[in-house]
């Protein structure tokens, strides 16, 4: 039986270090946003969760599309899912669900992973 730190093959999009991003980014979000309290602004979460979620997935499908302007119209995707995850942090932050030093932690890593995106579709446009 295989542990979560233990893999026999890994998938061209795990080897991408802004699927990689994507994933801890997501993973910090979930937690957070498991501390708000039940029933409130349910649908504003789970917009958050999949917004967040969706950034890595997009990355994950792209990679698996034949053509690079394939993939580079799903990383623009995934940079679309990571503006809408920033923004709806905005609003818990104002509704005052999720904290001042939470909100910088996700922007510093949104921000980081945002110039990665962009190097990579950089990277992508100039090979073709």
């Amino acid at each position: 039986m295989e542990t979560r730190g233990e893999r026999n093959f890994v998938f061209p999009f795990e080897k991408l270090e802004v699927w990689q991003l994507a994933v801890d980014l997501a993973d910090f979000v979930l937690d957070l946003l498991e501390s708000v309290p039940p029933n409130k602004y349910v649908r504003v979460i789970g917009q958050a969760e999949a917004a967040v979620t969706s950034i890595a997935q997009n990355i994950a499908e792209g990679k698996g599309r034949q053509y690079k302007k394939e993939f580079i119209q799903f990383l623009y995707i995934a940079e679309g899912s990571l503006f809408e995850l920033l923004t709806l942090i905005e609003v818990l932050n104002r509704r005052r669900l999720i904290g001042d030093d939470s909100v910088v932690r996700i922007r510093e890593k949104a921000e980081n992973l945002d110039r990665k995106l962009h190097g990579l579709i950089h990277s992508l446009k100039k090979g073709s």
